[in-house]
């Protein structure tokens, strides 16, 4: 009871953490009794804490003593599986190097342990409290979505596309993508191509080994222990309006297509995700159906490149949201603190 007491007389510190290819996203709001005082938002250009991030944080969070700091997971190895049966698991993916999580009792996400530690290790000087899978992110985010119809949904981040097929609230396929990791793999494959052209005219010259210290390692509560987002209220059914609408907006916005970079990274993003689809739809493990609609949560101001190929080259009804992922992650930590 003084416990309680003496918690009301402070506000809370939510610090949220997202990591980009080149930069690093800080969002934090000063929160108390069910109303946010304040917010702030900062970029760093650094994918480490430096002095002058770890300063901002810490310049806040010694406000109060109830803080938490929660960071989106940028794993290249984890992914959604389409069960919570641990019998089932290993059907779809070897999870012996792997922390996973059932969500509301109907699909399980996963991700590296060592990627965690590794987390852990970086911001050692600060400390991490909660790790928010970006698939957890993805079905809160389009929570009145997810529980209607089947469609396909991708949460568009920088660097990454996380992607989930959902009917009826049940998960039926999901996938993460490396886009830097595909584009180095292109890199190799066009430089292994002209040096075979160049030879030719020449002369025609054809997760369960790896353990982590346990002495070392600290166990993440936030992604290991962290309870089901079960809470989440059930979601009416599809507002049409609303899908119209967004598609009208995406398609009345300017983009500058001459800017060669954001037109091959945009045709890169389909790539993947045509593949991703066509993986779905050939792979007997999964309840494959045909995808009509697509969702994306785009967190980084895609091109109207992306929804064109994705409608002319794959027939899809595509309905784009703009995200902020840093203020959704403090939605879930909100949630998981029970604020």
């Amino acid at each position: 009871m003084l416990a309680k007491i003496f918690e009301a007389l402070y506000f809370k510190v939510l610090v949220n953490i997202v990591v980009k290819r080149a930069s690093t996203i800080v969002y934090i709001e000063l929160y108390s009794k069910k109303n946010t005082i304040n917010s702030v938002h900062e970029e760093f250009s650094t994918t480490v804490p430096n002095e002058k991030m770890v300063d901002f944080i810490s310049n806040y969070i010694k406000e109060s003593p109830y803080y938490y700091i929660s960071i989106l997971d940028t794993s290249a190895l984890q992914g959604a599986l389409p069960t919570c049966n641990k019998n089932s698991l290993a059907t779809y993916y070897d999870l012996s190097d792997c922390e996973y999580k059932c969500y509301d009792g109907l699909w399980t996400y996963y991700t590296s342990k060592t990627e965690l530690y590794e987390i852990e290790k970086k911001y050692k000087e600060i400390g991490i409290d909660l790790v928010f899978s970006p698939f957890v992110v993805l079905a809160n985010f389009f929570k009145d979505k997810i529980n209607g119809n089947l469609a396909l949904y991708a949460l568009v981040q920088d660097g990454y596309i996380s992607l989930c097929v959902f009917e009826n609230g049940t998960l039926l396929y999901g996938e993460h993508l490396d886009i830097q990791a595909s584009s180095e793999e292109d890199i190799l494959l066009t430089h292994d191509i002209n040096e075979d052209i160049e030879l030719d005219l020449d002369g025609g010259i054809d997760l369960e080994s790896l353990d982590v210290d346990d002495e070392e390692s600290v166990e993440l509560e936030d992604f290991s222990d962290i309870e089901d987002l079960d809470s989440i209220e059930d979601i009416d059914e599809f507002d049409e309006s609303k899908d119209v609408e967004e598609e009208l907006l995406e398609s009345d916005t300017t983009f500058d297509d001459s800017e060669e970079g954001s037109f091959n990274e945009d045709y890169q993003r389909f790539s993947l995700i045509q593949t991703s689809i066509a993986h779905f739809y050939k792979d007997e493990r999964y309840d494959s159906k045909f995808l009509e609609n697509m969702y994306i949560a785009d967190g980084i101001g895609v091109s109207g490149d992306l929804k064109k190929y994705l409608e002319e080259e794959m027939f899809l009804n595509v309905y784009i949201r703009h995200a902020e992922i840093d203020a959704e992650i403090c939605e879930l930590a909100k949630e998981e603190l029970g604020l």
